[in-house]
């Protein structure tokens, strides 16, 4: 695997998520990171995202020199949550809360829950894909617009498919990064501390999530920090607790902390979709009643290839509105992409997704104990898990439209415009020799 892909096998993400099948040839279902290939660069940077650094930050914040201390704060992907709930035999709530006494323990001061996050993503890819829909006509790259929350697609259409997608890529910032900015740039304000002073951990279902993270656009190089200074999976963190010995029961359960500072308990709630924010409902009912003025209530997914290559179409008498796809894991993918490549893609806006069943089944956190494999009891135990949170719709959420006036200034805002949204480019197009799909 070092001399197909040029990978750091000491990095324990690659010990963990890569395989070396028969014949040397990597499948990329078992991959990750897109085209597989991590520089050298970005192998020393996603190394530097571990447990170890985080407790190297804890025991300095332990000394007196008040120059090296940071104020920590954890942000939780609801797509982990399940997982705790699962691990923990909690519900939802009770087990965010357990997770949240065992992070206070550690040195963790405030921990959020990334639901807000993610819907600043719905509403601004919600804004874009109705941009994109009305200059279709004299725009090539419109549409169809892809959805660009999930990190592994985003590296292999950089890194592999290039100019044939990259313009269609949403410029909406994922939950992550919006949550990274959110932390950086207006909590540490909030709490009177430059954004170096903040060391944010975000505990992901995801390792590409690591990827993410250290991209060159999401680090402030005056000040020298990232939005986001450490990805942890669900994995990870359990694994600490079962290191220390950590016993749930005798873990406190303590609340949720508000990004605006209020007090009280921050309710769980999740939105729309399988499990992985539910980007192309959200977008379909709002296209629906933005562009033609019709309501969508429920919204019927047609399976075509399998459970994770779906359709769903608005028509009106006879004829077919809209019509979008979800798309996940990279064998479906590779099939989106040729029938692009041969001008044959219906869909206005597809949600793609590397992993197959969606961000629950992120390999940080689904894979069964022998490793390698993914947990189909864990994953639909997590899945009966999440859908038993309320659904509210990021619209009807106060703390955002707050958030646009204190924090950005109106939606439409040139501050909007730069902290949460971002550019997709191409970079080299390398693909690793051997490769089946």
């Amino acid at each position: 695997l070092m001399n197909i892909c040029k990978l750091d096998v000491s990095c324990s993400k690659h010990q963990d998520i890569y395989q070396v099948h028969e014949g040397s040839q990597l499948l990329l279902s078992a991959c990750l990171s897109c085209d597989g290939c991590l520089s050298e660069e970005e192998s020393l940077k996603i190394s530097q995202q571990s447990l170890e650094e985080v407790e190297r930050v804890l025991a300095l914040n332990k000394k007196c020199d008040v120059s090296k201390h940071k104020v920590l704060v954890a942000s939780i992907c609801p797509q982990s949550l399940p997982f705790f709930a699962v691990k923990f035999g909690l519900d939802i709530t009770e087990a965010a809360h357990k997770l949240c006494g065992f992070l206070k323990t550690l040195g963790v001061q405030f921990v959020f829950d990334t639901t807000l996050a993610a819907g600043f993503s719905i509403l601004e890819s919600q804004r874009e894909f109705i941009q994109r829909y009305r200059r279709r006509h004299h725009d090539s790259h419109a549409l169809p617009m892809f959805t660009s929350s999930c990190p592994g697609w985003i590296r292999y259409s950089e890194r592999v498919l290039g100019s044939l997608v990259t313009p269609h890529i949403c410029t909406a910032r994922s939950p992550q990064q919006v949550m990274g900015c959110l932390v950086k740039k207006y909590f540490s304000k909030q709490q009177k501390l430059s954004p170096e002073k903040v060391y944010h951990v975000l505990v992901a279902p995801c390792f590409d999530k690591k990827l993410e993270a250290v991209r060159e656009e999401f680090y402030n190089s005056l000040l020298e920090t990232r939005d986001v200074d450490c990805v942890l999976t669900s994995g990870e963190i359990y694994c600490l607790m079962e290191q220390r010995k950590v016993s749930v029961e005798e873990l406190d359960s303590v609340p949720l902390d508000h990004v605006l500072g209020e007090a009280g308990d921050v309710a769980l709630v999740r939105h729309e979709g399988r499990g992985s924010e539910g980007f192309l409902e959200h977008v379909f009912k709002h296209a629906a009643k933005e562009l033609f003025g019709l309501d969508v209530h429920e919204i019927t997914y047609k399976h075509l290839r399998n459970r994770d290559f779906q359709e769903v179409t608005l028509e009106r008498d006879g004829e077919t509105l809209l019509q979008f796809a979800a798309v996940y894991g990279f064998r479906n993918i590779q099939t989106l992409v040729h029938r692009m490549r041969k001008g044959r893609v219906p869909y206005q806006l597809v949600e793609v997704l590397s992993c197959p069943g969606g961000c629950l089944s992120g390999r940080g956190q689904a894979e069964s104990e022998a490793g390698g494999k993914v947990d189909k009891v864990l994953i639909q135990q997590m899945e009966e898990a999440y859908s038993s949170l309320p659904i509210r719709l990021p619209e009807v959420n106060p703390a955002l439209h707050t958030l646009y006036q204190e924090w950005l200034q109106g939606q439409d805002s040139q501050q909007a415009s730069t902290l949460l949204h971002t550019q997709y480019r191409n970079q080299s197009h390398t693909q690793p020799p051997h490769m089946q799909w």
